[in-house]
């Protein structure tokens, strides 16, 4: 099953900018290139409820109020940090929302496991017939 593509329309979307510490001169000090990207789950129209609550469970430790917030400073222009911040919300949504598969359980081969047992039978008989000589 492939993920669904989402897409958080610009209205659901609110932005913050502030200024970005790190290495930049004098540019770091007067523009405001840090991206605070805040998305309410509670309020949005993107998702149906049952994806909204699976977003919910898997989110549950970015949730605050209902709300995620993504930031973004890894660029020295707003603009790309704009991007980047919109991306990773839509790759966490994306994640969070696609079922997980589910586990098929498997058995070792009986070859496999008579190795195992054979292996064991062998060091056995070695420590064996260390003790018997002295």
């Amino acid at each position: 099953m492939t993920a669904r593509r989402v897409r958080i329309p610009d209205d659901e979307l609110n932005w913050k900018f502030t200024r970005s510490s790190g290495p930049g001169g004098q540019h770091v000090n007067t523009s405001d290139t840090r991206v605070e990207l805040r998305w309410s789950l509670d309020r949005t129209t993107v998702l149906d409820e049952a994806e909204k609550q699976r977003v919910r469970e898997r989110l549950r430790s970015r949730l605050r109020d209902g709300t995620i917030t993504v930031v973004s400073s890894q660029y020295r222009s707003q603009h790309r940090n704009r991007e980047t911040a919109r991306a990773r919300l839509i790759d966490l949504v994306e994640a969070a929302i696609t079922p997980a598969k589910r586990r098929r359980p498997t058995r070792v081969s009986k070859a496999a496991d008579q190795r195992r047992l054979d292996a064991k039978r062998r060091r056995g008989d070695i420590k064996r017939q260390r003790r018997m000589e002295p």
